[in-house]
């Protein structure tokens, strides 16, 4: 045992990216196998003793059994000795392991807390390249639906042009003639995905429905009366997609179209959001701006959709019903009273 406790090879290094939890220091002969020896040498000195003075065995027991008892009684205190140092020892370093990875575990977690730290600063630059590239998309998009629009409050002046020769097929127009007195008449899936606007700033079908909308005057004036309020009401952090108003049936909008007002038509009240119609009646009384375009808005869905619920199939109505158009005629409207 004293052979195999000398050979056992010595704790390889362990290296760290710290270089921390280094070699444990290699000690030789240590407290616990001195006294390890002491007892051993002590034991067997006793036991040589008491054997050698013993004499012979006086109940006649035969020398096998004795030299049994003998081995057992000399060498088994001395091997239970090396065990307790043995594990004496063992214990020893494993407390001197546990000290020595519990640093290098406080000094890893304090090297990833700074590398993250330093990582975040690093990143400072990228989350702002994205924040800008995002709000230069909201950009993009607010410039497109602009080109297709001018604003209510600034008329042209009236042009005097001279009247264009007639060239190849195009036939000449009488004078006072207008393209949009000509024009066919805007499609009803048109209108409706107009009032609606276009999802993205890749919604292709909705800018080209936005465009044809655009060239009807009546609905044109609508279009830029829902974009004005919208707008308004995205200052307060009311977008129409947030809200799931209860859909009311195509007879009751064509009541309303008909001139019904109160109590008659109050299915079209749907929004049942407290925190919107809380804050638009707020905005309501105390900005006038936003009031004016409310009022405005209002009109001008009124007149409008009054319009087209005489052709409109319900089918139609109730896709009109679900427009971002149609959501804030249902907010503004209960804030306004058209439903009380």
């Amino acid at each position: 045992m004293a052979e195999a406790m000398a050979e056992k090879p010595e704790p390889q290094s362990r290296p760290t990216p710290l270089g921390i939890y280094d070699k444990p220091s290699a000690e030789g002969v240590t407290g616990i196998e001195i006294a390890a020896l002491i007892l051993t040498a002590i034991w067997l000195v006793g036991a040589a003793a008491y054997f050698l003075l013993a004499g012979d065995d006086p109940t006649g027991t035969g020398e096998g059994l004795r030299f049994l008892i003998t081995m057992l009684a000399i060498f088994m205190p001395v091997a239970m000795i090396w065990v307790a140092a043995t594990a004496a020892r063992s214990s020893k370093v494993m407390r001197e392991e546990s000290q020595r990875l519990q640093t290098a575990i406080d000094a890893i977690r304090q090297a990833y807390i700074a590398q993250n730290q330093g990582r975040n600063v690093a990143d400072e630059p990228s989350v702002a390249r994205k924040l800008d590239e995002i709000a230069a998309a909201t950009r993009k998009t607010e410039s497109a639906l602009a080109t297709f629009q001018s604003r209510r409050d600034q008329a042209p002046a009236p042009q005097q042009v001279a009247a264009p020769e007639p060239t190849g097929d195009q036939p000449a127009l009488a004078l006072g003639t207008s393209a949009e007195d000509i024009a066919p008449p805007l499609a009803a899936e048109d209108f409706i995905r107009a009032l609606n606007f276009p999802e993205t700033a890749e919604d292709e079908e909705g800018f080209a429905a936005l465009r044809k909308a655009m060239k009807d005057r009546t609905t044109a004036q609508l279009v830029q009366a829902a974009q004005d309020i919208l707008t308004l009401l995205s200052q307060d952090g009311i977008y129409m997609d947030d809200l799931r108003p209860d859909r009311a049936r195509p007879e009751v909008w064509r009541q309303f179209a008909q001139g019904a007002r109160g109590r008659a038509v109050a299915a079209l009240g749907g929004v049942r959001d407290r925190s919107s119609l809380a804050l638009s009646a707020g905005r309501m009384k105390q900005d006038p701006i936003f009031r004016d375009a409310a009022h405005h808005f209002l009109r001008r869905f009124d007149q409008t959709v009054s319009a087209f619920t005489e052709t409109a199939t319900d089918a139609e109505i109730s896709a009109l019903s679900d427009t971002r158009t149609a959501r804030a005629f249902m907010l503004l409207g209960r804030v306004a009273g058209t439903f009380d």
